[in-house]
């Protein structure tokens, strides 16, 4: 719980000025006592057990507001969650809230007009990049431990390059994609961001493996990331 309640801290501190996390969960203390929890009572907490995670804010996470950062989106409600989210949390990993991206994660630049421009933490003058561009902001500054986004054509890249931290995009079906209208879309990808290569490879090995929710998928089976 203190490692959430320091990412939140560190929120509070940085949103003004890097504007990275604009959703937060209400729910994320809660969930992170509730992995608290399954420590002390001896049950496997998970290999992400009680890191804070940032979610791109065009993937769903169930009951928090999901706007793809499009007015048109600005209240809307995410009734589900994402095949990815919930590998997340199977894994002990907390929710900590959305992260900021430019409409419909189109761009190379992070701004929407639902909440404006993410900065990029080691010059506020320049841009974060994107469509990432809040999940590796808030990756840079420590509000969060890992970060996940979506990529069609650098989304995951261009921004961990502008912030200097690491990002992923994974072979298409790697990673599920579900729920999405277009299930045999083979350009976009969702994938992992993290400050070093061994985290992401930690998240990649729980994001990944097929789903009866999404056609297109590969096999994981001996597949193991983190010693690669």
């Amino acid at each position: 719980m203190e490692v959430v309640e320091a990412s939140l801290h560190r929120i509070e501190a940085l949103s003004g000025t890097i504007n990275a996390v604009v959703t937060l969960n209400p729910r994320a203390v809660d969930e992170a006592r509730a992995v608290d929890a399954r420590v002390a009572s001896g049950a496997d907490p998970g290999v992400l057990c009680g890191l804070p995670v940032g979610i791109k804010d065009v993937t769903p996470v169930a009951g928090l507001r999901t706007t793809y950062g499009s007015a048109a989106y600005a209240d809307h409600i995410a009734e589900e969650d994402a095949v990815v989210v919930s590998r997340l949390r199977e894994a002990g990993a907390v929710i900590l809230g959305k992260t900021n991206c430019p409409e419909f994660a189109a761009g190379a630049n992070t701004f929407n007009e639902v909440f404006g421009r993410t900065r990029n933490p080691w010059n506020t003058a320049l841009s974060a990049g994107g469509s990432t561009g809040g999940g590796a902001a808030a990756l840079s500054t420590g509000m969060i431990a890992l970060a996940e986004g979506t990529d069609l054509g650098g989304s995951l890249r261009i921004p961990a390059a502008f912030c200097g931290i690491v990002g992923l995009r994974p072979s298409v079906g790697l990673v599920p994609t579900a729920p999405t209208d277009w299930l045999w879309d083979t350009l976009q990808v969702s994938g992992p961001m993290g400050r070093t290569v061994e985290d992401v490879a930690l998240m990649l090995q729980v994001m990944a493996g097929p789903t009866p929710a999404s056609p297109i998928s590969q096999s994981v089976a001996g597949r193991d990331f983190v010693a690669a």
